[in-house]
């Protein structure tokens, strides 16, 4: 795939804080308790961490728009949480970073996701998700939409991020998908593979190697197999663009005209993958709603993982490193 010069760059990056995007999914808080091993319990085989600090930080589709946040782009959250601590710290992190937090629907009784990663010496040693993942009642679906509805009017994009946490089985999408297609909007996903049906008709969709093997039902074992499932879901899914990304074998790119483009990873080290499938979703589609083609989308969103790759925890790219490392 040909590089893209600066010069284009600048021309993409000059319009990112002309748009405005609604991030509609899973809301999540990440938080984060970093330490050191000092020693073996006597209690079980397991190490001691002896924690520092403990910081948070947005994820989910809160990180999706996090990312759009730190490249300049107006982001309205719309999304669930709980009437709990977790829940105002999400709420205090993403204000911190400039969302706008209208399309957040408050649920008594509900738990916010958590996701809880202890980190010594740069490496994650446990995970703990303190979540509910069930469907929402009727009268908090149809809340959740209308809302999320009226906001989309001043939106150039409506961006689905799926962590499988329960509320796209709640709300009718693919009404609203062809409706919001019809009036010219991007429309954005980045689904689970048991709900790929709901976003059929995206017009941009990026899973990752795993989830797109889910959803053909094969393994992905060399090119012949990476080109027929990405052709398989992509028509199937009736998408415009699908974006399968590959680890350290890149991304692959698939368009309707049936041309698949492989895009090799940028050579950098790798700290920490968590939320790099997020910094692709939000950073390709902030590319194609200021006049990228898919191709220069999907490069820029491949440089933008580079980026965060570096970082560890959940993280964003800026502008000026996104530059750094073109």
């Amino acid at each position: 795939m040909r590089q893209m010069t600066k010069k284009r760059f600048k021309e993409l990056a000059a319009k990112f804080s002309q748009k405005t995007i609604l991030v509609l999914g899973d809301l999540i808080l990440d938080e984060w308790i970093w330490g050191k091993v000092t020693r073996i319990s006597p209690e079980a085989p397991v190490p001691v961490v002896q924690a520092e600090k403990r910081t948070f930080t947005p994820g989910g589709a809160s990180n999706v728009a996090a990312n759009f946040l730190a490249l300049g782009a107006k982001t309205i959250v719309s999304g669930i949480i709980g009437q709990d601590e977790p829940g105002k710290i999400l709420k205090k992190k993403l204000k911190e970073k400039g969302a706008d937090l209208l399309g957040i629907l408050t649920i008594k009784g509900r738990h916010t996701s958590l996701k809880t990663r202890i980190i010594a010496h740069q490496q994650q040693i446990v995970r703990t998700d303190w979540e509910t993942t069930g469907k929402l009642n009727e009268i908090q679906s149809q809340k959740l939409i209308s809302q999320a509805a009226r906001l989309l009017n001043e939106c150039d994009v409506l961006l689905f991020s799926d962590y499988n946490k329960g509320i796209f089985d709640s709300i009718p999408l693919q009404q609203w998908i062809q409706l919001e297609v019809k009036k010219g909007k991007i429309i954005a996903s980045g689904p689970k593979p048991a709900n790929l049906p709901l976003f059929m008709g995206s017009t941009f969709l990026v899973l990752n190697q795993g989830e797109a093997e889910q959803a053909v039902q094969k393994l992905i074992r060399s090119e012949a197999d990476l080109k027929k499932a990405g052709e398989t879901l992509r028509v199937k899914y009736r998408v415009k663009a699908l974006l399968i990304t590959r680890g350290e074998h890149g991304m692959a790119l698939f368009e309707s005209n049936g041309k698949m483009t492989s895009i090799p990873a940028a050579e950098t080290q790798v700290y920490d993958v968590s939320g790099a499938g997020d910094t692709v979703l939000a950073v390709g589609t902030l590319a194609l709603s200021s006049g990228a083609t898919f191709h220069e989308a999907a490069f820029l969103a491949n440089l933008a993982a580079g980026v965060v790759v570096r970082k560890v925890g959940t993280a964003t790219a800026t502008l000026k490193e996104l530059e750094e490392l073109l």
